[in-house]
């Protein structure tokens, strides 16, 4: 079991069109919380790439405009590719401060975008992503599936941390497989910025016994383009998503945030010893299962459209 130590989640806006502009933000973030004790990072979703907030890409039921069209490869092309520049920068910031860090990004892959979570370690960069598995409402426009081969739970110094994004957290079924795989800290980018979403990251640090460390983004209309077509106006200081980072103990104690007034970076010291004094009468894959009654399969391979047999 790893000693005490400093966990952050950063509350700040992306620069959502300009995928390098928000990796520098991101990495000068790192620099900070690091320099502010933090080994582990919890970026928002889509902090690099972009939340694309208000926006309908041009899509009525039954048409697609071609404005929308150009919306969408506009989209395409801010988001990143896993091996290029943007994530060189992340893992340079990990690498110089020795900081696990877990950052949401649009990730590009051919014609298609997914909404991704990114682990980086600083000694060995980027080691595992995690690409949601149910994009909602409108996003199932724009976003790609994931599934079940990139829900890794990632054994490190400080625990073993994993990351469900925004709705996913109320997938019972995906909570229980993060669970099964011995989580500690669960790592929760979100776009959700209700009152609501506090209450749902203290119901699963009791039901998980782990440590909770969700981060949204507090974010303006100005941060977009001027041509953005956004449903929520143009004024430029609609706050398009106003944050609610918060921690949460394995005992639902809230240790920071809720915070909704503007960027900031949320710090709350880390004892893993609290995991396992949690699970002392509640461990929700262990003594409190019932696998007599219930039973939960978990399809962990990857699926692809096409596969190649008989290739040298």
């Amino acid at each position: 079991m790893s000693s005490q130590f400093r966990a952050a989640v950063v509350q700040a806006a992306s620069l959502p069109h300009d995928a390098p502009a928000s990796a520098r933000k991101a990495a000068d973030l790192i620099r900070e919380a690091a320099a502010n004790g933090a080994r582990l990072v919890v970026f928002p979703e889509a902090f690099l790439g972009g939340y694309p907030k208000g926006a309908s890409f041009g899509t009525p039921v039954g048409m697609r405009k071609p404005e929308g069209r150009e919306e969408y490869r506009r989209y395409h092309e801010a988001a990143i590719a896993l091996d290029g520049p943007e994530v060189g920068l992340l893992a340079e910031a990990t690498a110089a401060t020795g900081a696990f860090v877990v950052i949401g990004v649009i990730e590009r892959d051919g014609g298609t975008v997914y909404c991704t979570a990114l682990f980086l370690d600083g000694e060995k960069g980027l080691v595992a992503k995690h690409r949601k598995l149910m994009p909602t409402g409108a996003e199932r426009l724009i976003w790609g599936f994931g599934d079940g081969s990139t829900m890794p739970v990632i054994e490190t110094p400080l625990g073993r941390i994993g990351a469900v994004i925004c709705w996913e957290n109320y997938m019972p079924m995906m909570r229980m497989a993060m669970y099964d795989q011995g989580i500690t800290l669960y790592c929760a980018p979100t776009a959700d910025d209700r009152d609501s979403w506090a209450a749902t990251m203290r119901h699963i640090a009791l039901e998980g016994r782990c440590f909770v460390l969700s981060a949204c983004q507090h974010i303006t209309r100005g941060a977009y383009p001027a041509d953005f077509d956004c449903a929520l106006g143009d004024d430029p200081d609609t706050v398009l998503l106003r944050g609610g980072s918060m921690i949460v103990a394995p005992l639902g104690t809230v240790l920071a945030g809720p915070h909704f007034g503007g960027e900031a970076i949320l710090y709350a010291d880390i004892d893993p010893a609290d995991v396992v004094r949690g699970k002392y009468d509640f461990d929700v894959a262990g003594h409190y299962a019932r696998p007599d009654i219930f039973t939960l399969t978990v399809n962990v391979a990857a699926h692809r459209a096409v596969t190649r047999a008989g290739q040298a």
